[in-house]
């Protein structure tokens, strides 16, 4: 059986959690996402926890926050809001299992209750040095 979200518009994502697996929405993902025919997508490239001036806090859930606002501007850059998100990859420098409740928490601030299907990744290191965090999103561009 699917639990599916419902639709608000033609061009609305369907978020689906199957039964039959473990709910992961209490750590801040779906498990499927489902793309209305006919949509646009875009790609949003890795999004760090750099500020506007380039600065970059040593802080990990600094670092997310920032790199969520980015994602953000970068949406809005775009015309789309966080609900036309179907899809973030998220790396992690050095994951353990004390970073999951910043990492939850940052997404359900964003998405709410729609969210997006997610994989995270861990890494040792990302392109600069202090980096401890990056996001990239997958976005259907609501129809004009």
């Amino acid at each position: 059986m699917l639990a599916a979200s419902p639709a608000l518009a033609a061009d609305a994502l369907t978020i689906v959690n199957p039964s039959a697996l473990h709910d992961p929405s209490p750590n801040g993902y779906s498990t499927a996402v489902v793309v209305p025919g006919g949509a646009r997508l875009a790609f949003v490239s890795g999004q760090g926890g750099q500020d506007a001036t380039g600065a970059l806090s040593p802080d990990f859930a600094a670092q997310v926050g920032q790199a969520y606002r980015n994602l953000r501007l970068a949406l809005d850059a775009l015309g789309a809001k966080p609900e036309h998100v179907a899809k973030l990859t998220v790396f992690v420098v050095d994951h353990d299992m004390s970073k999951l409740g910043v990492l939850t928490q940052a997404v359900t601030e964003m998405f709410g209750a729609a969210l997006p299907a997610q994989t995270l990744v861990p890494v040792p290191k990302l392109a600069i040095d202090p980096m401890l965090f990056e996001v990239e999103a997958v976005v259907v561009l609501p129809r004009a």
